[in-house]
């Protein structure tokens, strides 16, 4: 008969409580002669890398080659990423965060950040940490929490933008047994929490105060959080291993280890059981007081993951889990479940045994569900035997139904391909389908590519229909970073691989990698490959911080966008001389005309120079005339309207302009001398204002003056001086100037006095007025009186 499996899971198997756990060998390492006794180790979860440092505190056996400390990353697998020698300072503290970016806490309050290739970046703790030094340090995915000498406690939440800040003062005068943080995620006032094991108790620190919890079964020298922050593990120096709600209100279980030293590492698995590292084996202790215990001869290093625990020793990398419950009820022995019965039954079919029916109708109500058990159960396997095996029994048993919905089938199959490609040892990031679906594939893609699988990562991208265009661009910056040979060489790769790559895709941002290519010293490369990104927005502010000036103006003119036309003329305005400026300007029409219009509101010298040196005359005389307004000084404004009518009177077509400027400067001059005269104000009066001030004031000679020199019709002139008698209540003056001809009428002279409250002057003017007009007069006189 033949197996569809070489061995039966279960003998990975060991039974807790009620529960199932198995751990499966994923790896043997690749790397040579490693000892981890020797190195400072920090791995990342979801699969990532291992960073491992010479210990400075262990002794180094006469003849060993390593003397100098070199910081190595590794993956899972064991191969080498990157390594660098290490000259940043003592090392306080040092793990990975979620975005696989590699922090260090050194002694002085510095952190150091680096990316998987070695790049750094750094920033200080502040002046509480440097001047008192670090004797401590906690890192969680997107912060960290260190210790100073004088025990108090500064927390970094966010690591992307840190902003120190000192937790409340614990009033410590030793160092605590030991301390554990519980992120801001997992506490009900979304605030950072630390937990210090200080005598029999623990203290709760946050910002603003510190809580006693009142505990009596310390001293606790180990503590550790699960990975979905509900429980704390708490190892006391008796040696019970004791499991609380993190709110410290549940009392769940208490196991006696038999050790009264406390564990290496004291992890969760998942958030079912608690795992200890003695040097020479691992306790694994469940909820109800059961254990397994594993013997390894090699050191051990335990990682975290949120359904497991990777296992790392000198030689392999395993995976410590609970078997899932799909893979529990199938392949449990002498389980009757209906995904048991279906895998059994397509065994039989395989051997042509006609027990294959018979299974298939015993389920056939339960079928679907037993489908979908193989489909989940073939997820969480490992071994690609063993995924085989259930996908084929999956797609058997589909046969049986329907109209059976294959999208989950599909879906299924196709990220168990990708986590076999990834799981394969020359990329070794060891992923489960839980830590894929947590992850999501957008961030696996991520990781991919900051390793510089781009091949991988873009395949994976169009077998998964996703948009390539970060991993392409990604690709695009490292080839800029790592090229050696000719920048045109170098030139035509980038260019021919993008285009083929983006064809049809338009969306593609050439602007990231024309910014890599300018950093590494490649205008020339980054200047072409602007010429290809189609977002001007991206586009332009590039080519402004390269230098290329009259390139970024005319690809801000073709984009249409008047803000970056603005944003171009302005940087060039602050950076250039003005006739360079200018120069650049006056070759492009549109932005002359943005320019008129911005300086018309901001800035009038900057256009009356533009105006100048382009020779504009009327433009120039107009800002003239403009500017003479805001002149207090007569002299200075009619010297401002002089220059202005010279420019007029230089260009045929502005005959009106030089008319109304020099009748302008003669009013003002005029507006002088009665200043001067009379000690009355004039000026800022118009013409009629003028005529009409004279009359009022019995500068009538002069009125008459101004009337004749600057040719005010007749009719102006006599409504001027009507309302001037009126507003003197000149009545007798006005009832000799009614005896002229008007060539107004009579009717003014009424309304008139009616508005000034003398209806009895204007009864003396209705007799002028037409017969048919006099009634309708009366009547408005008569209401007036």
């Amino acid at each position: 008969m033949t197996s569809l499996l070489d061995t039966p899971p279960t003998i990975y198997w060991e039974a807790l409580h009620d529960k199932f756990y198995r751990k499966e060998e994923i790896y043997t390492m690749e790397w040579e002669d490693i000892n981890l006794s020797r190195y400072r180790i920090a791995g990342a979860p979801y699969g990532g890398p291992i960073a491992m440092i010479r210990d400075d505190t262990k002794i180094l056996t006469l003849g060993n080659d390593e003397t100098k400390s070199i910081m190595y990353f590794y993956t899972s697998a064991g191969k080498l990423i990157h390594q660098f020698q290490w000259n940043h300072g003592k090392i306080i503290g040092m793990q990975w965060t979620d975005t696989e970016n590699f922090v260090t806490v050194l002694s002085d309050g510095t952190v150091c950040i680096f990316d998987i290739h070695g790049e750094l970046s750094q920033f200080s703790l502040g002046r509480e940490a440097k001047d008192n030094g670090v004797i401590d340090c906690i890192i969680w995915g997107s912060g960290l929490v260190v210790m100073t000498r004088n025990y108090r406690l500064i927390a970094v939440n966010n690591l992307d933008e840190p902003r120190p800040k000192v937790l409340a003062d614990a009033h410590l005068t030793e160092k605590p047994h030991s301390w554990i943080v519980l992120p801001p995620q997992f506490t009900l006032s979304r605030s950072l929490e630390v937990f210090l094991a200080v005598g029999n108790t623990i203290l709760v620190v946050d910002m603003s105060e510190v809580q006693d919890q009142l505990l009596t079964h310390g001293p606790f020298k180990k503590m550790c959080v699960s990975m979905d922050g509900k429980l704390l593990g708490l190892f006391t120096d008796k040696g019970e291993l004791w499991v609380i709600s993190t709110d410290f209100q549940k009392n769940l279980s208490q196991y006696n280890t038999g050790s009264t030293v406390a564990p290496d590492q004291m992890v969760w698995c998942s958030g079912d059981t608690v795992i200890l590292y003695w040097t020479g084996y691992i306790l694994m202790v469940g909820p109800f007081g059961d254990c397994i215990k594993y013997d390894y001869e090699s050191p051990v290093y335990l990682i975290p993951e949120i359904d497991g625990v990777r296992i790392i020793t000198n030689k392999t990398c395993e995976f410590l889990q609970k078997v899932p419950e799909t893979s529990e009820s199938i392949f449990r022995i002498g389980s009757t479940e209906p995904g048991a019965i279906l895998f059994d039954a397509y065994e039989q079919f395989v051997n042509k045994n006609p027990k294959a029916d018979e299974n298939i109708r015993m389920i056939k109500y339960e079928l679907e569900d037993a489908v979908d058990t193989c489909i989940q159960a073939a997820g969480n396997e490992i071994n690609i035997k063993n995924q085989k095996a259930l996908l084929k029994a999956a797609s058997f048993g589909k046969c049986f139904i329907e109209f059976y919905n294959s999208e989950k089938f599909v879906k299924m199959c196709q990220i168990i391909r990708v986590l076999n490609a990834i799981r394969f040892y020359e990329i070794g990031i060891p992923l489960t389908y839980a830590q894929y679906c947590r992850l999501t594939p957008e961030v696996l893609i991520d990781r991919l590519t900051n390793r510089y699988y781009h091949l991988l990562a873009i395949r994976i991208c169009n077998y998964l229909d996703m948009n390539t265009e970060r991993v392409v661009v990604h690709w695009a910056c490292a080839k800029i970073k790592t090229f050696t040979d000719d920048e045109e060489i170098l030139s035509k790769l980038i260019i021919d691989k993008l285009t083929s790559t983006n064809e049809g895709k338009p969306s593609l941002c050439y602007t990231e990698i024309a910014k890599e290519a300018y950093r590494s010293g490649m205008p020339k490369l980054a200047t072409k490959l602007l010429d290809f990104e189609s977002q001007a927005a991206n586009q332009v502010p590039l080519l402004i911080s390269m230098q290329e000036d009259e390139l970024s103006l005319k690809k801000a003119i073709e984009s249409g966008d008047t803000d970056l036309i603005y944003l171009v003329i302005l940087h060039l305005h602050r950076k250039l001389p003005i006739a360079e400026f200018f120069k650049i300007i006056n070759e492009k029409p549109l932005a002359c005309n943005l320019l008129e219009v911005y300086c018309k509101e901001q800035n009038l010298g900057l256009l009356k120079d533009f105006y100048y040196q382009a020779d504009y005359k009327s433009e120039t005389a107009a800002i003239l005339t403009n500017e003479s307004y805001a002149e207090s000084d007569v002299n200075s404004r009619i010297e401002k309207l002089k220059t202005a009518l010279k420019y007029y009177s230089e260009d045929k077509d502005k005959s009106f302009e030089v008319k109304s400027t020099d009748e302008h400067i003669r009013l003002l001059q005029i507006q002088e001398q009665l200043e001067n005269k009379t000690n009355q104000v004039f000026l800022e009066l118009s013409l009629s204002e003028t005529i009409f001030k004279c009359l009022i004031i019995g500068q009538t000679e002069q009125a008459t003056k101004l009337r004749s020199e600057f040719g005010i019709p007749n009719k102006r002139f006599w409504w001027i001086k009507l309302k001037a008698l009126v507003k003197k209540k000149d009545w007798e003056g006005l009832e000799k100037f009614s005896k002229q001809k008007s060539p107004i009428g009579y009717i003014p002279f009424i309304e008139e006095c009616l508005k000034a409250n003398a209806p009895q002057e204007a009864s003396k003017y209705v007799e002028k007025c037409d017969a048919d007009q006099r009634p309708e007069l009366w009547k408005r006189i008569r209401r007036e009186q």
